[in-house]
């Protein structure tokens, strides 16, 4: 098992080399290879995950070189969950991917592996550097699945993006840098261990540090006022290509999650929850901006692009409030959001082949001959992500509103985000009554849909059923997690001892210490 936490970076990592070297002219071989790493991938994931929801944490040193010394990888329950919901996100877009979409070029494969390294790393590293790393590793890659296909609008899409990004890692270096200066040290739990030790005129720096990562976190997490690349980014976009970037601005939430608990925590000293004052009305504003810009889109890809922004506006909200049962509220609910935007991207994409490239336009469309099969599929889609009943976008905005019960900002996140939620309503609506409902009596246009397409769709939009089926163990477990994020100890000892040992939490209700 030990050695088994780091298959989820080594997997794609060989998987991308062996598409590069070996498979890189023969679209069959580098489909089968890919795929197969997918699904390797989703199995080792589930693996991982099953060996920590009991709040066993693991820290595998590289080379056995111990930390603070060495490279550390931590598989715990908030970088287990994240593992899995990239691996799903990932293997959805596979399927879809094979049926044809690949084939624009010649790279697609070996790219879309590194970009599963580079976030499977993010979300394991113990490492602050280590995760500007991995960071830089699925930008790159991310670059060059966005270009994927060419066009005038992916390159000026592009353009902005790697522009806007590489501002991100010169902001990262320094902030990295900063906090190294003061602290002398960047392993995620010997930095726990040493800021809240800093001498008092060294805090200031300190803070400067942690608030220049929060910036670079912010932008990308898509948070606003930084997210403005996000809607053109994901709109220019190859629909496979859209779905896995449904988990990147997720990276910037998870790394909001493990820095400012962990690191600049509670036990922070000093620089104590010094995210806290920023993450709740930066997460409502981003919210109100995002359903407002979703209200007004004239396309389907930039309906969903902007629902995305209205996610990340949805867990900074939860997260900025800080207890043990926000944040798993807030983890819960990435999943969900993860998971049926995904979808929908890919959806949109059916719709657009159905009805040509102006598909997604919110207008006058001529009727199609497979309306039902995609309105079912648009229609299932639409009632999650707004939150509607009974399906996981419900359970969890009732978790994230739950969570906000005893703060005494309680009225006004209770007023965003049910505004948001009927904005959002409104939106989905609006398009779907467009597509579907006002058309014209021209023939239809037969388009047939691939299985490996429909599969692709269909596996996401069933991990999101799945979700509200067995919402009551996964709200259990994330709940744990975001006890023992409140809690970090347990993390701490495991990464600090030598040799590092698999450490269990002690059993207590998520908001007990």
């Amino acid at each position: 098992m030990n050695h088994l936490i780091a298959l989820p970076i080594i997997l794609p990592a060989f998987a991308g080399v062996a598409i590069l070297l070996g498979a890189r002219a023969n679209l069959r071989l580098a489909r089968t290879l890919s795929l197969g790493a997918s699904v390797g991938l989703v199995l080792v994931a589930v693996r991982l995950l099953m060996h920590v929801t009991d709040g066993t944490v693991e820290a595998y040193a590289l080379g056995n070189w111990v930390a603070p010394y060495g490279i550390v990888i931590v598989l715990d329950g908030l970088s287990g969950f994240m593992v899995l919901m990239t691996a799903i996100v990932g293997l959805g877009s596979q399927l879809y991917a094979v049926a044809g979409c690949d084939a624009r070029g010649a790279n697609y494969h070996a790219m879309f592996q590194f970009q599963m390294m580079g976030l499977c790393g993010a979300f394991l590293t113990g490492d602050v550097f280590n995760l500007f790393v991995f960071f830089e590793v699925l930008l790159i890659a991310s670059y060059g699945l966005l270009l994927h296909g060419g066009g005038r609008n992916r390159v000026r899409a592009g353009v902005h993006y790697v522009v806007f990004n590489l501002v991100g890692s010169a902001l990262f270096l320094i902030g990295v840098g900063t906090i190294y200066g003061v602290a002398g040290t960047l392993n995620m739990a010997d930095l726990a261990v040493k800021v809240a030790q800093v001498a008092p005129a060294d805090a200031t720096l300190l803070q400067s540090g942690a608030l220049i990562l929060l910036v670079v976190f912010a932008i990308k997490a898509a948070a606003l006022p930084l997210g403005f690349w996000l809607p053109r980014t994901y709109g220019s976009a190859t629909a496979p290509v859209a779905a896995l970037f449904a988990i990147m601005t997720k990276v910037g939430v998870y790394a909001i999650i493990r820095v400012y608990t962990l690191i600049f925590g509670q036990g922070g000293g000093p620089v104590a929850d010094l995210a806290q004052p920023w993450l709740l009305p930066v997460g409502l504003a981003t919210l109100v901006v995002a359903t407002v810009g979703a209200v007004a889109g004239r396309r389907l890809r930039g309906l969903a692009a902007y629902l995305v922004i209205a996610s990340v506006g949805t867990m900074l909200t939860a997260v900025g409030l800080g207890t043990a049962e926000s944040l798993g509220a807030a983890l819960y609910y990435m999943a969900h959001s993860t998971f049926v935007l995904a979808a929908l991207f890919l959806v949109i994409d059916l719709i657009t082949r159905q009805r040509g490239q102006t598909g997604d336009r919110l207008k006058r469309a001529a009727p199609v001959s497979q309306s039902a099969l995609l309105g079912t599929l648009f229609l299932v889609a639409g009632v999650a992500v707004t939150g509607l009943p009974p399906l996981s976008g419900f359970i969890g905005k009732v978790l994230v509103l739950s969570s906000t019960l005893e703060a005494p900002e309680a009225t006004l996140v209770f007023a965003l985000v049910l505004a948001g939620g009927l904005f959002s309503l409104i939106a989905m609506s609006r398009a779907g009554s467009m597509i579907f409902w006002n058309v014209t009596d021209e023939k239809p246009v037969a388009v047939q849909h691939s299985a490996a397409r429909l599969a692709g769709v269909g596996f996401l939009l069933g991990v999101a059923v799945a979700m509200a089926v067995f919402a009551g163990p996964i709200v259990e477990f994330t709940q744990r997690v975001g006890a023992s994020l409140v809690h970090p100890d347990v993390y701490i000892d495991a990464v600090l001892s030598d040799p590092p040992p698999a450490v269990v939490a002690e059993p207590h209700g998520a908001g007990q210490p």
